[in-house]
C-alpha cells in the first residue's frame, strides 16, 4: 500500500488524455489501496448536495468506485464557497470602464492553462517537476497581475488549510491548479509511471466516440464499442448511427440500453432518456417519446443538456432538420 498519492483532477478535460482518464485515476488508486480518499477541492457541502456534477465529472466515477471499495470519502476544502469570488471578480471587472484590458489579459492566461489541459497527459507527466514547473510559471503570472485573493478564488489559502488538515496516510484528489499547491507540499506523494490497463484502453474508446468527429474511424469505432458492450458503449454507437443518418439503427439500440441497467455512470440516465424520446418521436411514438422526455425530468439530476433535450421534447415533437 502506497503511504499518500496524490492525483490531479482535469475536470471535463480528462477525455482528451488516453492515458490519463477516469479508468487511469481508478487504476492509481487502486493499486495504491488507500484507507480513506481525500477530495481536496469540494466541501462537505458540496459533496452532500451533488454540487460538483457539473465542474468534476471524474466523481461520476470515483464516488462509485469509493463506495462499491468501502473506502469513505472526505471533502476537505471547508472554504470551497471561495472559488466563487474568481467569477465574482472577473464579473466586476467586465462592469467596469476600464475593465475589458484586465479581461483579454485574464483570457491570455486561460489560453495557457487550456494548453496544459489539451497536451497529452501521463500520470509521469503530471508528476515531473517540468510540468508542475510550466505550471507554476503561468499560475505566478496570473497570481502576480492580480492578486492572490478574490481573483484565484483564494486558492493559495485554501490550499494552505488543506495540507495543513491532511494526514500523511491516504489519497488525495485535487483540481489541476490546486494539485500544483499540493504537490509541492508533499513531493513525494506526486504520480508516477504506470502501465495502461484494459479498462484505460475501453475508457480511451469511451471518450473518444463522446467526441465523435467526421475524421474519426466511425466503422472501428463501432466495432470497438460493441466489442466494450456496456450501456455507455451501446448509448454511444447509437449516437455513432444517429450521426451517419440511420436513425432506426439507433434506435433499436436505443431500445437495448433502455432495457439494461445503465444508472452509471450518473450522467448516463439522463442522456438515454432524453435520446430515446427524440428517436421514439421520429419514430412516431409520441406517447412513448413524451414518457422518455418526463423520465428526464424526473430523475434527482441530469445533465443540462439532457434536461434541454426533454424540455424542448414535451414542447413538441422532435424532427432532423433538413
Amino acid at each position: 500500500m502506497v503511504r499518500m498519492l496524490l492525483l490531479p483532477s482535469l475536470g471535463p478535460f480528462h477525455i482528451l488524455h488516453p492515458r490519463y482518464n477516469a479508468a487511469t485515476v481508478l487504476a492509481l488508486l487502486e493499486e495504491a489501496e488507500p484507507p480513506v480518499l481525500y477530495l481536496a477541492s469540494h466541501s462537505e457541502e458540496a459533496l452532500r448536495e451533488g454540487l460538483w456534477r457539473e465542474e468534476d465529472p471524474l466523481l461520476f466515477h470515483l464516488l462509485p468506485w469509493a463506495e462499491a471499495k468501502g473506502i469513505p470519502v472526505v471533502a476537505l476544502d471547508e472554504e470551497a464557497h471561495l472559488k466563487g469570488e474568481a467569477e465574482a471578480f472577473r464579473e466586476a471587472l467586465a462592469q467596469h470602464p476600464l475593465g475589458a484590458s484586465h479581461l483579454e489579459r485574464m483570457r491570455a492566461f486561460d489560453e495557457a492553462l487550456l494548453d496544459f489541459l489539451k497536451t497529452p497527459l501521463t500520470p509521469e507527466a503530471l508528476g515531473s517537476e517540468t510540468f508542475l514547473g510550466r505550471l507554476r510559471e503561468v499560475y505566478e503570472g496570473f497570481a502576480q497581475a492580480f492578486g492572490e485573493g478574490p481573483a484565484t478564488g483564494f486558492r493559495a489559502r485554501r490550499m494552505a488549510k488543506v495540507a495543513e488538515a491532511l494526514p500523511q496516510e491516504g489519497a488525495v484528489v485535487a483540481d489541476l491548479l490546486d494539485y500544483l499547491f499540493l504537490a509541492e507540499r508533499f513531493p513525494e506523494a506526486r504520480p508516477k509511471a504506470h502501465e495502461p490497463t484494459e479498462e484505460e484502453r475501453q475508457r480511451a474508446l469511451l471518450d473518444r466516440a463522446w467526441q465523435l468527429r467526421e475524421e474519426d474511424d466511425w466503422a472501428g469505432l463501432l466495432e470497438g464499442l460493441f466489442g466494450v458492450g456496456s450501456p455507455e458503449a451501446l448509448y454511444l454507437a447509437a449516437q455513432v448511427y444517429l450521426a451517419a443518418g440511420e436513425w432506426q439503427e439507433a434506435l433499436k439500440l436505443m431500445e437495448e440500453v433502455f432495457r439494461m441497467d445503465f444508472q452509471h455512470p450518473g450522467y448516463l440516465p439522463g442522456y438515454v432518456l432524453a435520446r430515446l424520446g427524440q428517436l421514439l418521436d421520429m419514430d412516431g411514438q409520441r406517447e412513448r417519446a413524451l414518457r422518455a422526455y418526463r423520465g428526464v425530468l424526473a430523475l434527482s439530476w441530469a445533465p443540462e443538456e439532457a434536461r434541454a433535450i426533454a424540455l424542448a421534447g414535451l414542447r413538441s415533437p422532435f424532427q432532423i432538420a433538413s
